[in-house]
């Protein structure tokens, strides 16, 4: 087990959606908020080597959770980039944490990495048996990839690095923005902009059967510190809730939450993404203890409430 106290943490990514909230857990487990280096934009493009090189000198843990990253709509419009900036990004943090002789680096891929047709529920065995949903295969595939490079610098250089696999996030602070955000956060936005239009309707993409799994956001950063401290081994670890609802049952409770009764339009010439996704989650649990707490429906209350307060303030 490692102690954070004393430690200095680097954390990529840290500003961000899932990022702030690692951060308060890590102070939660004694790291001291002048420990934790989080490299800004403004002067780190960590697309760089030597950006990295010089984020990761003098640091004794990493965190990288820095992607580039977006919804169906998005993919389909930048899969060079997604695909680009997720490999190098990483790729250069690995090399650095081995070259500045880190302790410890964790890496966050995604389910997006999962073969298209993988049987539910999704085991970390199956990662290799197949390729990705074609809509974001580039970014499953460049998240994929660092799996690979995480096992190869364990192997030839000793870095202790570990790999997981989330699948999607939700919360207070997520990305709403219609251009980039994940279907929860982008149906949350479709009602609301229908409840100050008083439009009487909603267009949603696909037909609404696929399946998705969903993790509360202090649920997924307990689970980033847990194996931060507690876990070393190279085989990656899925990190969900073990629950799976269409996306159809997911707009209702929406709907219902937000007491909206208008129509529903499935655009059924969009694509729906990969058809299911739930994960197996018990090697997190048997090798680091960690299990989601939050209650699905509490969690989405709280992400709509957190956006309607959000939406409501005016504009700097």
């Amino acid at each position: 087990m490692i102690d954070l106290t004393g430690k200095k943490i680097l954390l990529t990514g840290g500003g961000g959606f899932l990022g702030t909230h690692v951060a308060s857990a890590l102070f939660m487990r004694g790291a001291r908020r002048e420990d934790i280096s989080i490299p800004r934009s403004a002067e780190y493009n960590l697309r760089r080597r030597e950006d990295c090189a010089a984020a990761v000198a003098g640091q004794d843990l990493v965190i990288h959770l820095a992607a580039k990253v977006g919804g169906i709509g998005y993919n389909q419009q930048k899969p060079g980039e997604l695909f680009y900036d997720n490999m190098i990004m990483g790729t250069h943090m690995l090399e650095s944490a081995y070259r500045a002789g880190v302790q410890k680096i964790l890496i966050l891929g995604t389910v997006c990495a999962y073969p298209k047709f993988t049987p539910v529920p999704f085991r970390e065995e199956e990662l290799w048996n197949g390729y990705p949903e074609e809509t974001n295969a580039p970014y499953g595939l460049a998240k994929k990839s660092l799996l690979t490079a995480s096992v190869a610098y364990r192997k030839q250089y000793g870095l202790n690095s570990i790999f997981l696999l989330p699948v999607n996030l939700y919360g207070p602070g997520d990305n709403f923005d219609e251009n980039k955000s994940h279907v929860l956060p982008a149906l949350i936005k479709k009602v609301a902009d229908a409840q100050a239009n008083g439009t009487g309707f909603i267009e949603v993409w696909g037909t609404g059967r696929a399946t998705r799994e969903f993790l509360y956001v202090e649920d997924a950063a307990e689970g980033i510190v847990r194996a931060l401290t507690l876990y070393d081994s190279p085989a990656p670890v899925n990190l969900g809730s073990g629950m799976e609802i269409s996306i159809r049952e997911l707009l209702a409770i929406i709907c219902r939450l937000m007491n909206f009764t208008g129509e529903i339009r499935w655009d059924e010439a969009k694509p729906d993404g990969q058809p299911r996704r739930r994960l197996d989650i018990s090697r997190a649990e048997t090798e680091f203890g960690f299990r989601a707490q939050t209650n699905f429906e509490d969690g989405l209350q709280r992400t709509i409430k957190w956006y309607l307060a959000a939406r409501s303030k005016p504009q700097a």
